[in-house]
């Protein structure tokens, strides 16, 4: 009779292990990009080009969220990895994953700038990124009129967030340089 209890006794403590870890696998944060994404933002190192691969990324999930064909997207480098599937999740998932990978990119041009604040990368990366934003803020604010969702609401929030001060400082750069040279017709 005394087998019984410990047998019980186990068998939960054995549920209760199975469902913590469960629990703590359910808490760990999603990436926000793929690998495969990873390995061509760690391919690039420069800032202008690792920008265009963050304004890639999102475009491939406003283009699931839209529900859109995804463009092939040529090498530019042999050696550059590919891109990989495509991400996966819900709607608040993948504009999670855009408010994220907004914010990296506000972090990859401030590391570039705190390191060398007269790089020609930095205003460069910052129109490009500013010109991608303005056009995800549109497709935002439009899917902010449509879903009652909260967790798509708040990463709309997150979006509009990292957009706000993206588009600030784009705002403040100077007009770019034009070539001064004249070219015989």
């Amino acid at each position: 009779m005394l087998l019984a209890p410990r047998i019980l006794s186990r068998l939960i403590l054995i549920a209760v292990t199975t469902l913590s870890f469960a629990a703590i696998a359910a808490a760990q944060p999603r990436d926000h990009l793929t690998d495969q994404e990873t390995d061509l933002i760690r391919f690039h190192r420069q800032l202008d080009k690792r920008v265009d691969i963050f304004i890639k990324a999102m475009d491939r999930r406003f283009a699931i969220i839209n529900g859109m064909e995804q463009v092939k997207t040529k090498k530019i480098d042999k050696e550059e990895p590919d891109w990989g599937d495509l991400p996966k999740g819900s709607r608040a998932q993948l504009l999670g994953d855009v408010a994220s990978i907004l914010d990296e990119a506000i972090t990859n041009i401030d590391d570039v700038s705190r390191r060398d604040e007269k790089s020609p990368l930095i205003s460069r990366s910052v129109r490009k990124l500013t010109t991608a934003t303005n056009g995800y803020v549109t497709q935002v604010k439009s899917l902010a009129s449509q879903t009652k969702d909260a967790d798509e609401l708040a990463a709309i929030e997150r979006v509009l967030q990292h957009a706000e001060q993206i588009i600030e400082v784009g705002s403040q750069l100077p007009a770019p340089a034009t070539d001064k040279k004249k070219t015989k017709p």
